[in-house]
């Protein structure tokens, strides 16, 4: 039976977590408009030079020469940009998993302490149902083992084809600027 303290205790760790996992939300939204903030204040220096640079051409070969320049640079910043966000995402992605992670054994502890106090007082005759209720106990924890595992490597593997992309598209966009 739980007391008045253990339920207080309870609701103030659960009140701490949410104002932690809060925290942690904004601290992720911050990064993500310090870092649009950083690329408009660039992209808007960088469009200011290249109209400048427009003003001054005098052929159509020379346009071209100087669009062809732009390109590479902006794929290359373009895929900073996203790699920038997507660690800044992970990043508090992970923050948050590795909270409720704690929450989720913190949880199992008690409920597994509860399924202990509770098979020490079943009466007799009910070993059986103990039995059961510990083996069903045992198969959710590994089930719950398994699908942390599976998310963990689905994410590793998302990451990776995220990296591999983003390195093919800036080579693609080297190649053909290398072409014209």
């Amino acid at each position: 039976m739980l007391t008045v303290e253990q339920v207080m205790a309870s609701q103030k760790a659960s009140v701490e977590t949410l104002l932690g996992l809060t925290s942690k939300a904004f601290e992720g939204v911050e990064k993500i408009v310090e870092l649009n903030l950083t690329a408009s204040k660039a992209a808007l220096a960088e469009s200011t030079e290249h109209a400048k640079a427009m003003l001054n051409v005098k052929d159509a070969q020379e346009l071209i020469a100087l669009q062809s320049a732009m390109l590479q640079p902006l794929a290359e910043k373009t895929a900073a940009y996203s790699r920038h966000l997507y660690d800044i995402a992970t990043g508090s992605t992970a923050e948050l998993n590795k909270t409720f992670e704690s929450q989720a054994a913190d949880a199992q502890k008690q409920f597994l302490g509860l399924v202990e106090t509770a098979t020490k007082n079943a009466p007799a005759g009910s070993e059986s149902a103990v039995a059961v209720l510990k083996s069903s106990v045992a198969a959710a924890n590994n089930a719950l083992e398994s699908v942390q595992k599976a998310v963990k490597q689905a994410t590793e593997a998302a990451e990776s084809n995220f990296n591999s992309v983003t390195a093919s598209t800036v080579d693609a966009v080297k190649t053909s600027t290398k072409k014209r």
